[in-house]
């Protein structure tokens, strides 16, 4: 067993360490910059009806989708980022997931944005003028929070066996590795079935459902290495405020703010009662 723990570190740490290398971040941040000021070049080309008929039914006429892709794909590194978090502690874990929540949240107000004519005008776009305000400070209530959730989490010694830690992280980091291999498959799909006209489709919902059965299962792994009843509680309420992440996800404007607010406050609460009324059960993991 001991050497399928090596195996598998082995593989995880060097695809870690590569993705959160500070000169692959700068690359990245470059090439978004790059795609973003391309993609607003073919939309206006498309727009001065530049472009060959095919192609030009196939791309947007509105420059704010620039926007909405840049967005995107800032969300789809944030995924990945998530992943590599999973090995570490249960509460670290949830808060890069608020932090999602909170970008997907911008995401969608200045998805708003592509629905609006251009040049921008006030009148008959009302409503979606308050979706945006909802969004907006839905996304600034939920990061405000999470700065308070990060504030109350305890680091405590752990108090298992170190077999047992090196049991735990392993399998955890084994998760991480098929998440992102069902990661770069679903999104791999999506591409290719956005491409060949097929309807847009969004993976992140679904990923989020597979990463609510992945906490799941992490809780019920947590057992072998950590018996104790209130440390499973704890983990098992994390698991279920990303259950309100994933509502909050599909849950229309305004109520999408209202369960993503829930969510954090739960987690908030649970946090104080596991630290400080059992802060001798208080474990990372």
């Amino acid at each position: 067993m001991h050497t399928l723990y090596e195996r598998i570190t082995y593989l995880f740490d060097p695809l870690h360490a590569f993705y959160e290398h500070e000169n692959l971040h700068r690359k990245l941040s470059a090439v978004l910059v790059f795609l973003f000021l391309v993609s607003l070049l073919i939309i206006e080309l498309n727009r001065r009806h530049f472009l060959p008929v095919p192609l030009a039914g196939m791309l947007p006429a509105n420059h704010f989708y620039a926007v909405q892709m840049a967005f995107s794909i800032i969300l789809v590194l944030e995924v990945i980022s998530l992943i590599f978090v999973l090995p570490c502690s249960f509460s670290r874990s949830l808060g890069k997931q608020f932090e999602i929540l909170s970008l997907i949240l911008i995401r969608n107000a200045f998805k708003e944005l592509s629905y609006f004519p251009e040049p921008i005008t006030y009148l008959g776009n009302e409503e979606k003028i308050l979706h945006i305000l909802s969004n907006g400070f839905g996304a600034l209530l939920i990061f405000a929070l999470l700065g308070v959730y990060y504030k109350i989490q305890v680091r405590a010694e752990e108090q298992s066996k170190p077999m047992d830690i090196l049991g735990f992280v392993a399998a955890k980091k084994g998760i991480s590795l098929l998440l992102l291999a069902a990661f770069v498959i679903m999104g791999g799909y999506s591409v290719v079935q956005n491409s060949v006209g097929e309807g847009h489709v969004d993976f992140f919902h679904d990923f989020y459902t597979l990463l609510i059965l992945t906490d799941i299962l992490i809780v019920l792994i947590s057992q072998c290495f950590h018996p104790s009843a209130k440390f499973v509680f704890r983990n098992s309420g994390y698991a279920l405020s990303t259950l309100m992440i994933r509502i909050a996800l599909v849950a229309p404007v305004y109520f999408n703010v209202l369960l993503g607010g829930a969510a954090i406050g739960f987690a908030i609460l649970l946090s104080l009662i596991s630290n400080h009324l059992f802060p001798e059960t208080v474990h990372r993991g």
